[in-house]
């Protein structure tokens, strides 16, 4: 299990960070089929509670959109929601891997990301941003961290930025079979308020596969 240590600045701006460790098995043991009609389901579902979808209504008191605007930036899960239910775009079925977190996003509205839990070098340390600090990010491009972001290193460099996005030498790849995906609280979130949805993800994760091992934790 991977072994993550949170830095006192964070901790004091009482931040928290949930963490479902997964390990899958190989892709013979996957059942994508279960996975795509609980993503036809899912998203149905979705659909019909938002038929009259309003922004403001759906995202007025959102705490992680009121994060987001301290940094000039629109919430991502905001227009991922939105392009499904307004522009009729299509679930991005690429990587059941990382379309686990994707949906799940979808459903709760939380922000998650995944990472390939081998790619990590010692120890994941998570710290409050003082700087933009660059790092290379999940296509290719430089990104930066911000002041006050909340971010992971591990012995190698930067890994993950909650404005920025994921790394990548540790996003997760077609052939990642242990990952990790955190789901990010905001200042001020009761530890707890993750729980459901760590809960989620490793529900979805079992039904991608059955015989996955899951571990949980909030740091």
């Amino acid at each position: 299990m991977l072994t993550v240590e949170k830095e006192q600045v964070l901790a004091e701006r009482g931040i928290f960070l949930g963490m479902a460790e997964v390990w899958y098995p190989e892709m013979e043991a996957w059942d994508v089929d279960a996975l795509r009609a609980l993503e036809e389901r899912e998203l149905a579902a979705l659909k019909e509670e938002h038929g009259d979808y309003d922004r403001k209504a759906v995202f007025g008191e959102d705490p992680y959109v009121r994060f987001f605007k301290k940094f000039k930036k629109t919430y991502p899960v905001l227009m991922q929601l939105e392009s499904v239910l307004l522009k009729g775009r299509p679930f991005p079925q690429v990587n059941p891997v990382t379309e686990v977190p994707f949906l799940a996003e979808l459903k709760t509205r939380c922000l998650m990301g995944t990472h390939d839990a081998d790619a990590v070098r010692g120890t994941l340390r998570l710290f409050s941003g003082t700087e933009k600090a660059p790092f290379t990010g999940l296509r290719g491009e430089e990104v930066h961290t911000y002041p006050n972001d909340v971010c992971g290193r591990d012995d190698g460099g930067i890994i993950f930025s909650m404005i920025a996005g994921a790394d990548h030498r540790t996003c997760a790849k077609p052939e990642s079979r242990h990952v990790f995906y955190p789901v990010f609280g905001t200042p001020g979130m009761a530890a707890e308020t993750l729980r459901p949805q760590l809960d989620l993800l490793a529900s979805y994760a079992r039904t991608l596969a059955p015989e996955a091992r899951v571990e949980i934790q909030i740091v």
